[in-house]
């Protein structure tokens, strides 16, 4: 084995022990993941690694990122433990696999939204082009499934009259330059589900709400980010809205037992919602317990309004997802908003 931090390690346990995860259809198999260096996917590399090791599974792990030292360096410990992973460097959109392969998790994207509206060219390219690319993989490999990790920003903007399933979706404007993000994601869905149904590529999609816990860089631009800090720091937490946008999140080790169970027990062809319905709150609400809860004293809330259209914000929305196909394959969340921000912060505050 190898060091992790404490709220690390009790994930990776935790993540283990689910049960809604077949870990005797990993035994033996290869999986590769995308976007292996981002939260969610170095996340998920980690706990396949150590199923291998506490759980005799013999899993060997592709880590697919751009630059091969981030790569190193985020899994350190792994490497020098021996533990059964490649690190293959390179872009999604033009990757050239020379390994055999059994699964694969599909979650390299551009995901700050100041990039969406800096960089809308590669966003789409990496959505559109990378997710071509890596379908083609899977199907010269004739793998066993293939997940591919999407947004809750498919929807759109609901206003709150209904819950969101599957097959809930509200409109974009394509000529709005932030636009490049959910309308590319959609796109890539697209494209799993035409490649699952002519191509017979056993392609499912994970729609994901918003995401953290350990592992969340300190200086993540995110807003869940950004309130941490000012709580750790003591100071104000400043909102550039209103923060009457509403919506669920979802922690990071549930967020992998969800890509778990989708990989190896979802349908193809079909997506799933994935979040914490009991974490549902307005940006403001969650500002205000974390003022509470995170630093060493209470601080401030404040709104000091901006131009969200220049900063790369989503317009006002209520995503309440409904998560109950997802929760049909026995997955359930286990830590709720609170807690996701004590483990998170233990971390960024170490």
């Amino acid at each position: 084995m190898w060091h992790e931090p404490d709220v690390v390690r009790e994930d990776l346990e935790r993540i283990c022990a689910s049960t809604s995860v077949p870990w005797d259809a990993l035994r033996g198999k290869t999986v590769l993941v995308t976007g292996a260096t981002g939260l969610i996917g170095g996340s998920l590399v980690k706990a396949l690694l150590w199923s291998g090791a506490t759980m005799d599974a013999d899993v060997r792990v592709l880590a697919l990122t751009r630059d091969r030292s981030r790569g190193e360096a985020a899994f350190a410990g792994a490497l020098a433990a021996g533990a059964p992973l490649s690190i293959v460097e390179g872009g999604v959109e033009t990757l050239a696999l020379d390994h055999p392969v059994d699964l694969i998790v599909h979650g390299a994207s551009i995901t700050s939204s100041q990039d969406f509206v800096a960089h809308p060219v590669q966003t789409m390219r990496t959505a559109l082009r990378g997710t071509e690319r890596i379908l083609e993989i899977a199907r010269a490999h004739d793998v066993e499934s293939l997940a591919y990790l999407s947004s809750m920003e498919v929807y759109g903007a609901p206003d709150g009259s209904r819950r969101i399933t599957e097959s809930d979706f509200d409109g974009f404007d394509p000529m709005l330059v932030r636009s490049s993000y959910p309308e590319s994601k959609r796109m890539a869905e697209a494209l799993c589900a035409g490649y699952a149904a002519e191509l017979r590529v056993p392609a499912k999609v994970l729609r994901l709400t918003q995401t953290f816990g350990p592992g969340v860089a300190y200086d993540d631009g995110r807003v869940f980010a950004s309130f941490a800090r000012s709580a750790l720091q003591g100071r104000d937490i400043v909102l550039h809205t209103a923060g009457e946008t509403e919506r669920s999140y979802l922690y990071t080790a549930d967020a992998v037992t969800a890509v778990l169970t989708v990989l190896l027990r979802g349908r193809d062809g079909q997506a799933y919602n994935a979040a914490n319905e009991d974490t549902f709150c307005s940006i403001r609400a969650m500002a205000e317990l974390v003022a509470r809860t995170c630093g060493p004293a209470p601080v401030a809330v404040r709104v000091e309004p901006q131009d969200g259209e220049r900063l790369g914000y989503a317009p006002t929305l209520r995503m309440d997802l409904d998560t109950s196909r997802l929760q049909a394959l026995g997955w359930r969340p286990t830590v709720g908003l609170e807690e996701m921000y004590r483990r998170m912060t233990a971390v960024l505050a170490a």
